[in-house]
């Protein structure tokens, strides 16, 4: 909104005495721009009374829009709204819309053909009543919203109780064709207070005072608008609308043109009170519409039957399993598409093993993975009939990755995605490729780690999926924060490395845009140039068997090695390009060095969301001379690569005190509520 060419504006923004980074993104946008105003209130108020508030007390322009936190305006909106309302002075202006979908993809909003006309009264603009129950396709002329004593209601449908009174009061409704708002809903979206609060919402318009003519209009509108949320409801929660409704009808629709035969119908079925006649109702006219499809159906499943190969034994066995009880101690543990025993799962296995009663944990690996298995350690397969037989019972899932598309997600069952690092490269939905199935899986999930502050909010947005979102640190990353030197000498032993040598890892990350693994660096070259003192572990991508073009003399291919972890531990200095592993390196206050021979280039073609050259954690280099320079030198290890670290920790290591597994045992397993993350240094401009 604030890059919008029309600049005569304000934004008002209330903190609703938010648990979240909300507050430190809207201090950071105010202090960036003098138009955005923020109030942060001490005790939660809810988000009818907080708009209250900025309308009363913080709103100073002609013209009010309340604009939902997750729509979006397009470019020139606001220009065009402002002529509009500069032409014509409206009491409030109703503005057409689209739709966008979580991949971006945008469908004209409806009733386009209702805000075709002059301006005019309720009465003269009768087709805009389908409109009325929302506040973001609206705006009002302040004055006069004031002067109608209207103001938002509690809980849901909040704004009922203020779009429907100025609809009601206005003498000058106007209207605009132009799609000027884009209206997205994403599945992860907060719902405010209960579907109940409809019914008191509906009341206050009931007893807003209006010319009759215009307030006959309501009860239709109020009876397809519940209508339409009775369907949406879980059906537990249906009969219960369905008695509240009923009663508001009986009060509030009687004589009412409804101009529908079906909606007439419905109307007298809604009078009489009853919920299974209203089911029987509802069933028979669904039936009536499915009649055509569901025959169409059927002769597709019978040639689907004659034209594709029966399900395999392992299928069939797993939709037999399903119907098995769900064992309430087994939990599945998965890590890097099964390659074995690691990363943030790992962490949380064995600290399960240490706090859940009764917890049964099993691993899931392919053939590879399984020989990094410990002992001690129960493992399955991948993709065999034990895995499968897993898979189905079990209640608890724990993965940095997603499972496979096959995986049924049982009620009852719990699904934690740790991820595998925090994200300097684009993610999710932001990536070109990213689509429904994407998505699908990631409905799965219950909880969703996050490492820092700065991670928390783009997971919610590029995953935006109804999952709790644990901002506890990295599990993984908890024997970094405890390692002590004994650790680091029992590591380097066994890699072979003598007492007394520098150590550094280097760790590329993948290039998506290349095919296979493509050196940045000629490491044997560095460890020649630093001389005989040191010695480099070179580790590649997980997406690679080896660092082939690497190894040699004093560099040693640990790809192959089981914990990424020890070999930071082993280590002095980090050299890396681009690879997460840096937010973890870090927590060892330990230095870092850029490599970036090609930022450019990987920002162009992978994207990212911040500019690592601006904000690095230690000393960036772009030559091999410049990397052997910088470490035997010692500005890696100087005054100023210290500075940027201590910047870098403060952002997104500020978590990672030893205790993070821990914390997402308790919350996920025990049940225990966890308390709000302390604050980083800086505020998240993520």
């Amino acid at each position: 909104m604030l890059e919008q060419g029309f600049s005569d504006f304000e934004l008002v923004a209330i903190d609703d005495a938010s648990g979240d980074h909300a507050p430190a993104m809207l201090d950071s946008l105010a202090a960036r721009d003098q138009r955005v105003r923020v109030r942060h209130l001490a005790q939660r108020a809810g988000l009818g009374a907080a708009r209250n508030m900025a309308l009363s007390e913080m709103a100073r322009g002609r013209f009010v829009w309340f604009v939902e936190t997750t729509d979006l305006l397009p470019p020139g909106a606001l220009g065009t709204v402002a002529a509009r309302l500069e032409s014509t002075s409206p009491d409030v202006l109703v503005v057409h819309h689209s739709r966008a979908d979580v991949f971006g993809a945008t469908r004209p909003g409806p009733h386009a053909a209702a805000l075709e006309g002059p301006a005019g009264t309720l009465e003269e603009r009768s087709a805009l009543v389908a409109l009325a129950p929302e506040a973001w396709n609206k705006v009002f002329s302040r004055e006069f919203l004031l002067s109608t004593g209207a103001r938002f209601g509690a809980g849901a449908h909040h704004e009922l109780s203020v779009t429907w009174p100025a609809l009601l009061a206005a003498s000058r409704i106007d209207s605009l064709g132009e799609e000027s708002y884009v209206r997205r809903r994403p599945p992860n979206a907060v719902v405010h207070g209960s579907p109940l609060d409809v019914f008191a919402q509906y009341e206050a318009v009931f007893a807003f005072d209006a010319p009759e003519p215009r307030k006959r209009l309501v009860p239709p509108s109020m009876l397809r608008h519940e209508l339409s949320l009775l369907a949406r409801l879980p059906e537990a929660q249906r009969e219960e609308f369905f008695t509240r409704m009923s009663a508001a009808w009986r009060a509030h629709g009687g004589g009412a043109a409804l101009g529908s035969r079906a909606l007439e119908l419905r109307a007298r079925v809604v009078a009489g009170g009853s919920y299974p006649a209203f089911r029987a109702l509802d069933e028979a006219v669904g039936l009536r519409r499915r009649v055509r499809p569901a025959r169409v159906k059927a002769v597709s499943r019978k040639v689907k039957r004659a034209i594709t190969p029966r399900r395999n034994d392992l299928q069939r066995h797993y939709r037999a399993r399903l119907r098995q009880p769900i064992d309430p101690d087994l939990a599945v543990f998965a890590a890097y598409w099964f390659r074995g025993y690691s990363c943030n799962p790992r962490a949380i296995y064995e600290k399960a093993r240490e706090l859940v009663p009764g917890f049964h944990g099993v691993w899931a690996v392919n053939t590879d993975g399984a020989d990094a298995v410990p002992d001690g350690v129960e493992y399955v397969m991948a993709g065999s009939r034990e895995y499968y037989d897993l898979v189905a019972r079990a209640k608890w899932f724990v993965n940095n990755v997603n499972f496979p598309n096959n995986l049924v997600k049982r009620e009852g069952t719990v699904h934690v995605m740790t991820h595998h690092g925090t994200p300097l490269k684009v993610m999710g939905l932001d990536q070109p490729q990213a689509g429904p199935p994407l998505l699908r899986r990631c409905m799965r999930w219950d909880f969703s780690i996050a490492q820092n502050g700065f991670t928390t909010p783009i997971w919610e947005r590029v995953y935006p999926v109804p999952a709790e979102t644990l901002e506890v640190g990295y599990p993984r990353d908890d024997v970094l924060a405890t390692a002590g030197d004994e650790e680091t000498e029992r590591i380097r032993a066994e890699l072979g490395i003598e007492s007394g040598r520098r150590v550094m890892l280097y760790a590329p990350t993948h290039r998506e845009y290349l095919e296979g693994f493509v050196p940045m660096l000629d490491v044997a070259a560095v460890a020649d140039r630093l001389g005989p003192d040191w010695v480099v572990l070179a580790r590649a991508h997980y997406f690679y068997d080896s660092a082939e073009g690497l190894a040699g003399g004093r560099v040693i291919d640990v790809s192959a090695h089981r914990s990424v972890e020890e070999l930071c531990i082993a280590s002095d200095v980090l050299v890396t390009d681009y690879s997460s592993l840096m937010f973890d390196y870090g927590v060892l206050d330990r230095p870092i060095v850029i490599h970036a021979p090609d930022w450019e280039e990987y920002k162009e073609r992978r994207g990212v969301y911040f500019d690592l050259m601006a904000e690095p954690p230690g000393v960036i280099t772009r030559t091999e001379a410049e990397l052997v320079d910088a470490l035997s030198s010692g500005s890696a290890f100087g005054d100023e690569a210290n500075r940027l670290r201590a910047a870098f920790r403060a952002r997104f290591c500020h978590l990672d005190d030893g205790h993070a597994a821990e914390r997402v045992v308790r919350r996920v397993w025990l049940g225990e509520e966890l308390p709000s993350p302390a604050p980083a240094v800086e505020a998240v401009t993520g």
